[in-house]
């Protein structure tokens, strides 16, 4: 019995050894380095400068010496792969120019980082573009509104979700006005409220045609205006009151992505 317990032991201990192993092996022993390393929350925000003349990475510059540079936005957004791998940073542009924001890709390969002479913690993000150049560059869509069937054929947006609810009745755009719906509630997936009809655009015949929602104003964050077609949205009415209630299939973070609405 001595002998039994003993070689259970040993097999316990190696095969928890082993499962530590397992379970551990995904985890990094990485520690920071400024050299080397930038965290993705510290980019994005950044402001992103053109160049016309060449720029190698690293570099240094005297100070003051992005001032030769154009200003041309700063970066919303950073793309990756599914392999991990930073694809490009979305950068709002438009500003400089005079012209309307609009977001553009900019390959990561692309992006040079320059420090500044006596500093050594602060840096430059430029790329090698006229203001041109810039100014032509397709603009980037986002597209989590689009959905593909099996067939390759695209469904279009988001469809309004089929909801029940006690007490509340479902009613079509055609029985509401711009007063009924302007502050309604929406809510998105998970039943999680997601922010508020803030605007309704109209037709030239006096139709409803769009909703302007206001996302994330609710949790102290600035509000993002996300247009959609009232085709996404259910509204549910209360049986014996006014109370108007939006139903979208999308959650906060899929509408805070969306191109935000310019009216």
């Amino acid at each position: 019995m001595k002998n039994f317990l003993n070689t259970t032991a040993a097999v316990l201990a190696l095969s928890t050894a082993a499962y530590a192993d397992g379970h551990t092996a995904v985890f990094s022993d990485m520690q920071f380095d400024e050299a080397m390393n930038i965290n993705a929350t510290e980019m994005v925000g950044m402001r992103v400068y053109a160049s016309e003349a060449s720029i190698e990475n690293d570099m240094m510059i005297v100070a003051n010496g992005e001032t030769e540079w154009d200003d041309i936005g700063e970066i919303n957004e950073i793309l990756l792969t599914r392999d991990g791998e930073v694809q490009s940073v979305i950068v709002g542009v438009g500003g400089f120019l005079g012209i309307g924001e609009k977001d553009v890709a900019i390959n990561m390969s692309e992006l040079r980082f320059v420090g500044e002479e006596g500093e050594t913690d602060d840096f430059f993000l430029v790329i090698e573009a006229t203001a041109v150049g810039v100014q032509d560059a397709p603009a980037y869509e986002y597209n989590q509104l689009t959905n593909t069937m099996d067939d390759g054929e695209e469904m279009g947006a988001w469809t309004g979700p089929d909801i029940a609810m006690d007490g509340f009745a479902r009613i079509t755009p055609e029985n509401l006005t711009t007063e009924d719906l302007t502050g309604a509630p929406v809510f998105g997936a998970n039943d999680e409220e997601v922010g508020e009809i803030g605007e309704l655009l109209v037709t030239d015949n006096g139709t409803l045609d769009r909703a302007v929602i206001d996302v994330g104003g609710f949790l102290g964050l600035g509000e993002r205006e996300v247009a959609v077609s009232l085709d996404e949205l259910t509204i549910m009415r209360m049986d014996d009151g006014d109370d108007v209630r939006v139903y979208i299939d999308a959650s906060q973070e899929a509408l805070e992505q969306q191109p935000e609405y310019e009216g």
